[in-house]
């Protein structure tokens, strides 16, 4: 017996189970045999021209003429001619052509033939078959032949004997279509194999006839959902100008091909994620490279190690012939060599001082480990960091950097001209993931100055901090996306570094031979082991990308492998598949500032708690590996809510989530004065509310009459904040929260966080911190209502309801 359900990888061999006796093999066009680069149909109306209609209107028109057809002709299908009346009325039939023929020159740029598919058909025609086309399609035989010749090969659209349109005879596949193909064939059904994507129209009707039927199944549930993620994603990112633009997706045929195959969820990772966004970047990259030609010289492709990595092998794989170096100058190294003059220590220490740990600081200047401690213990309590600039800026300390750096600078050219041997006047092209380009930054002025040649960047993601004078640009950079959008690519960048890296520790300083020095490897070998699974998949998407297609789309252009890189990036950073977080969840991420401090890429716990303590708010002043992928699994609406805002750099304060709100009732005590008062709680995340509760300079307890409104409720959390820093976007340091340590009256506590309320007087009681510094404080108080207070039967007997007119007894 047949199977009824075929993969992708598996078509050029769906005739070995089929019947002897076959004689005809029938196939549905589109998804089977002529595949699309973008995400839906309707996706190719966004490619209509200036002048031609938007998506909508389109799909309007077509439910118009369906509707026409209907009421008058007793049919539901339609031609394409027929659309393109109801969509321009009142217009001769030459205006309707120019429509109908900008939509045909729209489906051929963005068409393919499908390679498992053709070489089924050849299978076919070799075992002396016929071949069918039979199409649900608004398109005449002669329109859908000449769409196949354009996007497969006059040779595929020859090995092709009969066309059936559902256009042409007024009928679809699940309305009867298959009876007119056993009509004018004259062929029993059991001899005819029909295969096609869609169950209800292409397996359900044919096996109704008696012909053999197979469903091809093109994605499973998860890279249907991927997809359709990428697509949902990529409008956002790729939104822009009066009409909506195809979303592209360029790997879906690679997908379709090698996913079913692999069984290791980390090298599926790279094949149906990096491995498209780092062929989009490497091809991109040879065409940068090409251009550098034209002008002559020499250029040297160095792709900048660990992160370059992974890029540098996708490269390779591409087979364009460009030689590659795999150079090893960290941010560490570039920074250590750039120390010039006083300005540019005073530079770096502005930049530094108010993010990085002070003891890396002192490291990056140069200072030996015993200098550093000697400049550190000096330093007060107060104003460290104005201290501490001023100790490393006493003469003699300058003198130090600078005459280190220098020398630091001397091996850092070395080592470039041992490792690359450039010429003067060669182009150095410096390729990385980005995002800032700091290393070109450093580096350039050195390797200008001591090996005479030119210098430029470029990144997968590219957004400066500041208006750069060097040559650079990114795959993603603002000449396509908003400096917000950039923002967002760059805040999660971390998942990318730490999947594209090289397995070694980050260099640290080169040697008189001019061999770089490395820093001990922190990363656990278990992460090593799935970070090269999912290279290998990466590089492996080279290899399927080139069995899919029999000849690539026209608009497959930078362009567009632009837009879909872009698209599946973000994706990435901002809704990972729970699939994906398995393989992340025990990853770290290395600082690579000469250190070995690694911190957890994601925690979704702090994540949870974040979410019930302050809402949705508490991701704008979150300063986390990869926020998203803590989100994941609490509402894709905190997802999507953390990436527009990210990407449209929307303005949402706390009070923009807090729609409704609990009177909490409290007490407020001094030592001498006691008030009863009303707070607001507001609602965070999941059922929780939090109520923000003023006590001053630790003055004031508080007592929370929960008793008053519920008899059962679960307190997550009491704890004094800063006021300064409650609603701030970012928290300071040493402003963490103060956990309470409350008191409990008539409040029984019957599991972690559950309390039960035993009346209406039960209250938690919560005195003030003892604090060295006095500052004033907000007393946090996270809760969730599980059971309202309900009147005591008492007072409901006590309070008969008397019907209205009715007399006493």
């Amino acid at each position: 017996m047949m199977n009824t359900k075929i993969l992708p990888h598996q078509l050029a061999m769906a005739l070995e189970d089929a019947p002897q006796d076959l004689k005809i093999l029938t196939l549905d066009c589109f998804d089977t045999l002529i595949w699309r680069n973008v995400h839906a149909p309707a996706h190719v109306f966004g490619d209509l021209g200036e002048n031609g209609p938007t998506p909508q209107q389109r799909i309007w028109a077509e439910t118009h003429a369906r509707s026409r057809a209907a009421l008058k002709e007793g049919r539901n299908e339609v031609l394409i001619e027929q659309i393109y009346g109801a969509l321009l009325p009142g217009h001769e039939g030459e205006v309707h052509a120019r429509g109908v023929a900008a939509e045909l020159e729209a489906e051929a740029r963005h068409c393919y033939g499908f390679a498992p598919t053709v070489a089924l058909m050849r299978a076919a025609k070799a075992r002396g078959l016929e071949i069918a086309i039979v199409s649900d399609t608004y398109l005449s035989r002669d329109q859908l032949r000449a769409l196949i010749a354009s996007a497969a090969g006059e040779d595929v659209a020859g090995l092709i004997d009969h066309f059936f349109c559902s256009s042409e005879y007024g009928v679809s596949k699940s309305e009867g279509l298959f009876k007119h193909v056993l009509k004018k064939t004259g062929v029993s059904p059991s001899r005819i194999l029909h295969i096609g994507d869609n169950p209800k129209a292409d397996l359900t009707p044919a096996q109704a006839l008696g012909i053999n039927a197979i469903h091809l199944v093109q994605f499973s549930e998860t890279e249907q959902q991927r997809l359709r993620l990428e697509a949902s994603v990529g409008s956002i990112i790729n939104a822009g100008g009066a009409r909506q633009a195809p979303c592209f997706q360029l790997h879906r045929a690679p997908l379709a091909l090698a996913v079913p195959t692999l069984e290791d969820p980390a090298e599926a990772l790279g094949l149906t994620t990096l491995g498209p966004v780092l062929h989009a970047f490497a091809t991109w990259v040879a065409e940068e490279a090409e251009e550098f030609a034209k002008d002559g010289g020499k250029t040297h492709l160095l792709f900048l190690m660990r992160d370059g990595y992974l890029p540098q092998c996708v490269f390779e794989a591409l087979g364009t012939g460009l030689p590659t170096h795999a150079l090893e100058i960290s941010r560490f190294t570039a920074t250590a060599a750039s120390f010039q003059d006083e300005a540019t220590i005073s530079e770096h220490l502005e930049m530094e001082l108010e993010c990085t740990d002070i003891a890396a600081i002192a490291k990056q200047l140069l200072f030996t480990e015993q200098e550093a401690k000697a400049i550190i213990r000096k330093l007060p309590s107060r104003g460290r960091s104005q201290a501490f600039a001023a100790a490393v800026q006493a003469p003699v300390n300058l003198r130090k950097i600078l005459e280190r750096s220098k020398a630091f600078a001397e091996r850092l050219a070395h080592y470039v001209k041992v490792q690359v041997a450039p010429a003067p006047g060669d182009k150095l092209m410096l390729v990385d993931l980005g995002y800032n380009g700091t290393v070109q930054d450093k580096a350039e002025p050195v390797l200008r100055q001591a090996l005479g040649v030119d210098v430029s960047g470029r990144y997968l993601v590219l957004r400066e901090q500041k208006m750069g004078r060097f040559d650079k640009k990114g795959l993603i950079d603002g000449r396509h996306y908003a400096s917000t959008a950039l923002e967002a690519f760059c805040a999660n960048v971390a998942v990318m570094e730490q999947l594209c890296t090289a397995a070694q520790g980050s260099v640290v300083d080169y040697d008189a031979q001019g061999r770089a020095i490395r820093a001990g490897n922190s990363i656990k070998a278990r992460q090593s082991d799935v970070r090269e699974a999912v290279q290998q998949g990466a590089v492996r998407y080279v290899a399927e990308r080139e069995k899919a297609f029999v000849r690539l789309p026209s608009s497959d252009s930078a362009e567009t492998r632009r837009q879909s890189a872009a698209a599946i990036l973000a994706r990435l950073m901002f809704l990972p598949l729970p699939s994906e977080l398995a393989v992340l969840e025990s990853f770290e991420h290395d600082v690579n500032l000469g250190t070995d401090s690694t911190v957890k890429l994601f925690d979704t716990d702090i994540a949870a708690q974040g979410l019930k303590r302050r809402g949705l708010f508490y991701m704008k002043g979150a300063e986390r590996m990869y926020l998203p992928a803590e989100l994941r699994g609490q509402g894709l609406s905190a997802s999507l809510t953390l990436f527009t805002q990210h990407c449209f750099g929307l303005d949402l304060k706390y009070v923009d989530f807090c729609d409704r709100a609990i009177d909490l009732p409290i007490i407020v005590a001094d030592g001498t004065d006691i008030l009863t008062e009303k707070v607001k709680a507001y609602p965070t995340h999941d059922g929780y509310f939090m109520a923000a509760i003023p006590v001053g300079e630790c003055r004031f307890a508080i007592g929370v009459q929960f008793g008053r409104l519920y008899d059962w409720v679960q307190v997550e959390s009491a704890q004094f904040v800063p006021v300064s820093t409650f609603l701030s976007d970012k928290a300071a340091r040493g402003d963490e929260p103060i956990d309470a340590l409350p008191s409990l009256e008539g409040m029984e506590q019957v599991a972690p966080h559950l309390m039960r309320c035993e009346d209406q007087a039960a209250f938690m009681m919560v005195p003030p911190p003892v604090l060295a510094n006095k500052q004033a404080m907000m007393l946090t108080v996270v809760f969730r209502p599980i059971a309202e207070r309900q009147p005591s039967p008492v007072a409901a007997s006590a309070s008969p309801q008397v019907a209205p007119g009715a007399g006493a007894r």
